[in-house]
């Protein structure tokens, strides 16, 4: 087990980009700002985020994996061999300490282990008990997600801990329930935990999975041959149990006169935030940020100022972390960034595009057109599917998202990338165009 004293716990650091000049009465201001968490040292301008946890203790969590057993899991039986596996080797990776408990879903949520409503206290004990426990686990019933994911927060709500966390497996569509039922379960669940959510197989609706974990702050992908369940699901966990810090919130605050027009992600997915605001007193709004281990992420800033003369220039926005306090409320984790804008006659100084801005437009007009063409493919338009499927390789080309372009390429037949010249593939693998349509929003980072 890693030792988290005081040494190692996380720092936060905010670093700006933009190009803050706007030429007379200029009002857009566009700005990427990487939000960086370290887990020891100061590098830059990063603060450690004080009073998280007590020197010498890890960060405290509790984990619900959420295994789909419909009947559809046994078509082929090794669907659910795998799916027991996987769930196995997920609660190997379990951290001492961690608290965790399996829930079986179907038309219904029932608890696997331990039971009774409770969460287990990972140890070599209940790591067997768990597995044990596993091994009885059959294929049968519908499936109705709403119903998996209520159950994983009733578990996850009675554990006094910091990170909240849920890992969903479906193979199937959520036939069971409305989707009404299950947007009302995911309205229920957001902020209570992050969940990162996989579909096996290619059965399964790929809105459904990847709303799941955009609702809920977590990944999303495709696991197309189910022998590769296994290594996902370590990977997933390792990941989890890297996590430090809960509930992050990006605090944007502007001057009168100022509008947000948006924030969202832009790395290492494209995640839009604007709708998600909370407001947070005069003229500042929360955007959630979710769970923070070691990494690195970057959001895309817009924001309308008041137009001004030459020569004028003003703060258009501050950026600040915060997190909830049970004492204070909101603690500010000390983090910040300034967005400027300045008004000049100087048309090159004026008209220039930050790099960093440019690029990130240019991934989230990927994910979009990728989106968009595969909508138009499914309905049989064929010329409006493939000249936005052009687009996405031009596009994909340009910004260097060669994983991107690979998935395309199983997609479309590519004329030319470096004008978006395509045709369509006459015959398409559908767990292809699964995997491109879920990893759609997957960016790669601008060279800083």
């Amino acid at each position: 087990m890693a030792n988290f004293s005081k040494s190692n716990v996380p720092q936060f650091s905010v670093d700006v980009y933009q190009n803050e000049y706007l030429p007379e009465g200029g009002r857009e201001v566009n700005a990427v700002v990487t939000v960086t968490a370290t887990g020891g040292g100061t590098i830059g301008s990063a603060v450690a985020a004080p009073h998280l946890y007590s020197p010498g203790e890890g960060p405290s969590a509790a984990v619900v994996l959420m295994v789909d057993c419909s009947g559809s899991m046994d078509y082929p039986p090794t669907k659910m061999r795998n799916a027991r596996d996987a769930t196995a080797a997920a609660i190997d990776t379990l951290r001492d300490g961690v608290r965790f408990a399996v829930v079986a879903g179907t038309h219904l949520a029932r608890e696997v282990y331990p039971g009774d409503g409770r969460l287990a206290v990972a140890g070599p004990d209940t790591r067997e008990q768990a597995k044990q426990a596993l091994r009885k686990l059959g294929a049968g019933g519908g499936t109705a997600i709403g119903t998996w994911l209520r159950r994983a927060d009733r578990l996850l709500a009675s554990a006094d801990v910091a990170i909240r966390h849920g890992i969903l497996l479906t193979d199937g569509r959520n036939e069971h329930e409305s989707p009404e039922d299950l947007k009302a379960a995911l309205d229920a669940c957001a902020g209570r935990f992050t969940c990162d959510a996989r579909g096996v197989g290619t059965d399964w609706e790929v809105k459904e999975v990847t709303g799941i974990a955009s609702a809920l702050l977590g990944t999303a992908d495709i696991v197309a041959d189910p022998a590769g369940l296994a290594a996902d699901f370590t990977r997933m966990m390792e990941t989890a149990m890297g996590k430090e810090v809960a509930d992050v919130s990006l605090r944007l605050w502007t001057p009168a006169g100022a509008t947000v027009r948006f924030v969202k992600q832009v790395a290492p997915t494209v995640e839009e935030l604007t709708d998600r605001r909370t407001e947070a007193g005069p003229r500042a709004g929360d955007y959630p940020l979710g769970s923070w281990g070691d990494e690195s992420r970057d959001y895309h800033l817009c924001v309308e100022v008041p137009p001004a003369a030459v020569g004028r220039e003003m703060l258009a926005a501050r950026v600040s972390l915060v997190i909830p306090h049970p004492e204070k409320g909101v603690q500010n984790l000390g983090a910040q960034g300034l967005v400027r804008a300045v008004w000049t006659d100087d048309l090159a100084a004026s008209t220039s595009i930050n790099p960093q801005v440019a690029h990130y437009t240019g991934q989230a007009e990927l994910a979009d057109v990728i989106q968009k063409g595969l909508d138009l493919r499914k309905a049989g338009d064929r010329d409006g599917a493939t000249a936005k499927l052009g687009r996405a390789v031009q596009l994909a080309r340009a910004s260097g998202n060669a994983d991107t372009a690979k998935l395309l390429a199983k997609v479309v037949d590519v004329v030319d990338a470096a004008t978006g010249t395509v045709r369509l593939k006459a015959k398409v693998e559908e767990a292809d165009e699964m995997t491109l349509e879920t990893r759609s929003t997957k960016t790669v980072r601008v060279k800083k």
